[in-house]
């Protein structure tokens, strides 16, 4: 009985831990995994550099994006879903 109450905090410690720390990051990248596998041809991005762009082509792991400086060639892991989110999520008023 001794034994348990010696590593009992041990184990409360660890567990907080994993709630706390651990899960939520493995949620974070789930999350984050599914966003990329969801980007398509057209759609409006923000990269985690700050470059806003929109998708022209699409491969595996990699996309060319149309910026106003012209095409670039990047991989789909440096696109930021909370940027991205945001941009989609405000309406863009464009001068004509």
């Amino acid at each position: 009985m001794e034994n348990i109450q010696q590593f009992l905090p041990f184990v409360l410690i660890m567990a907080a831990m994993y709630f706390l720390m651990i899960r939520p990051q493995q949620q974070r990248v789930k999350k984050e995994k599914e966003f990329e596998s969801s980007l398509k041809v057209g759609d409006k991005i923000v990269t985690k550099a700050g470059i806003h762009g929109r998708i022209s082509e699409l491969a595996e792991t990699t996309m060319v994006v149309e910026t106003m400086a012209g095409k670039i060639k990047m991989e789909k892991a440096a696109i930021s879903l909370d940027l991205s989110k945001k941009v989609n999520a405000s309406p863009v008023v464009e001068k004509s």
